[in-house]
C-alpha cells in the first residue's frame, strides 16, 4: 500500500441553509483601512441575489469569473495576480473568497497561492511545488460534486496541458456548505458536477492507494450520490458527498477516468464533470457495475452523451490527449499499479479515446 501522507481536512466549515449569511464569521478582521478582500465570483450570480447576501464593503474587490466559458488558466491567474498587486499598490489582500463550482473555486485557490508566491502559476503545476503558505481563503461552492471545497487541487488549463496545483498551501482555510445555493441548479449541469464526485468516489474506492479513512468517505460519499441521482436525496445530500468525496481524493487519489478527461478538456474544451462522464462511460474493464450504475442515472434523468467525440481529431490532436493522459501518473498508479505503462500503452489509450 502507498504510504499515507499525513491527513488534511479543511480546518472550519459551515454546513445547512443560510449559512451564508454567517460569512463574516469565517473571515479574518481587516485591521486598516486598505485592507480588502477578493471575491472570485462565478458570472452566472451577477443577476440573482446571491451578492447581496454577502455584506461586501465598498474597499473589497469582485471579480465575475466566466466559468461557463472555458476552464481557467495559468495565463488567467497570472493576469488577476498582477492586475489586484498593481490597483492595490502591491499590498495584498486579507482574504480570497470563491463563490461558484469548482472551476471557481479553483481560480481562488490558485490566485491565494500565486499572491504570496513568486514567478507564473504554471511554475506550480505538480505535487507540493509551492514554497510559501498563501492568502487566506474561503470556498462557498453553488454548485455541488467537483469536490474542490474540500481538495488541496487548484487545476489550471496551460499551454499544453490541464494540470493541477497540488498543494497543502492550496487548500481553503474554511468553507461554507449552504444548500440553499445550489436549489436553481440545473438538471443536466447539476447531473455532470454530481457525477464528478461519483466518479472520484469510484476511482478512490477501487485505486491502489486508498486507505480505511478515505474509504470511510468515499463509501459514504458514493451511497449519498446513489440516494441522489438514484432516489430521492436532497440537496444537503448532495453538498455532502461532494465534501467528503474531495476528502477521500484528497487522501487516495483519482483514476483512469480523470486521466483521460484531462485529455477531452485540453483538445475539445469540455468542461469537467461532462468530460468525465464522456470517458466514464467507455470504462467498462475498470470499473465495470459502477459504470452499470451510472447507465442508470443517466436513464433515469434523461441526459443522453454524445459519441465519437475524437472522430474529428487529427493525429496531432490526438498525440496531445495521449501524451496528457501519460503525464497523469499518480492516478494511473492509483488504479493500476506501479506497472502501469505496461497496461496504458499509448495505442490503449488511443483505443479508449477512439470510443468514447
Amino acid at each position: 500500500m502507498t504510504p499515507v501522507r499525513i491527513f488534511k481536512q479543511v480546518p472550519r466549515l459551515l454546513f445547512g441553509s443560510n449559512t451564508i449569511d454567517r460569512i463574516n464569521e469565517l473571515l479574518p478582521k481587516k485591521n486598516t483601512a486598505d485592507d480588502y478582500y477578493i471575491y472570485i465570483i462565478d458570472d452566472v450570480h451577477q443577476k440573482g441575489i446571491l451578492f447581496n447576501r454577502l455584506k461586501k464593503e465598498n474597499e473589497d474587490a469582485v471579480e465575475w469569473f466566466p466559468a461557463s466559458a472555458k476552464e481557467p488558466s495559468t495565463l488567467q491567474i497570472d493576469a488577476l495576480k498582477d492586475k489586484f498587486l498593481q490597483i492595490r499598490n502591491h499590498k495584498l489582500p486579507t482574504a480570497v473568497i470563491g463563490i461558484g463550482g469548482g472551476s471557481t473555486m479553483d481560480v481562488a485557490k490558485a490566485l491565494s497561492v500565486m499572491m504570496c508566491n513568486e514567478g507564473s502559476a504554471s511554475q506550480y503545476q505538480g505535487w507540493d511545488l509551492v514554497p510559501k503558505p498563501g492568502i487566506f481563503k474561503i470556498g462557498i461552492p453553488t454548485i455541488a460534486g467537483s469536490g474542490a471545497e474540500a481538495s488541496r487541487t487548484a487545476v489550471l488549463m496551460g499551454k499544453e496541458r490541464k494540470f493541477g496545483i497540488n498543494s497543502d498551501h492550496s487548500m481553503f482555510d474554511a468553507i461554507i456548505l449552504d444548500s440553499t445555493l445550489i436549489k436553481d441548479v440545473p438538471i443536466t449541469q447539476r447531473f455532470y458536477t454530481g457525477m464528478d464526485c461519483y466518479i472520484h468516489c469510484v476511482e478512490s474506492l477501487q485505486g491502489t492507494m486508498i486507505n480505511e479513512l478515505a474509504k470511510g468517505n468515499a463509501s459514504k460519499a458514493l451511497e449519498l450520490c446513489e440516494k441522489v441521482f438514484l432516489s430521492n436525496g436532497d440537496d444537503d445530500m448532495l453538498l455532502t458527498a461532494s465534501y467528503m468525496g474531495g476528502v477521500s481524493i484528497v487522501n487516495s487519489e483519482v483514476g483512469v477516468c480523470h486521466a483521460l478527461s484531462y485529455g477531452l478538456s485540453l483538445e475539445l474544451g469540455f468542461r469537467h464533470g461532462f468530460a468525465n462522464c464522456v470517458a466514464f462511460n467507455v470504462l467498462d474493464e475498470y470499473y465495470g457495475q459502477w459504470v452499470n450504475r451510472f447507465r442508470e442515472m443517466l436513464k433515469i434523468h434523461n441526459i443522453q452523451l454524445p459519441t465519437n467525440v475524437c472522430s474529428s481529431l487529427d493525429k496531432a490532436a490526438m498525440e496531445r490527449m495521449v501524451n496528457m493522459t501519460l503525464k497523469m501518473e499518480r492516478p494511473l498508479t492509483n488504479a493500476l499499479g506501479d506497472n502501469w505503462k505496461d497496461k496504458m500503452t499509448p495505442e490503449k489509450i488511443v483505443s479508449l479515446y477512439e470510443r468514447m
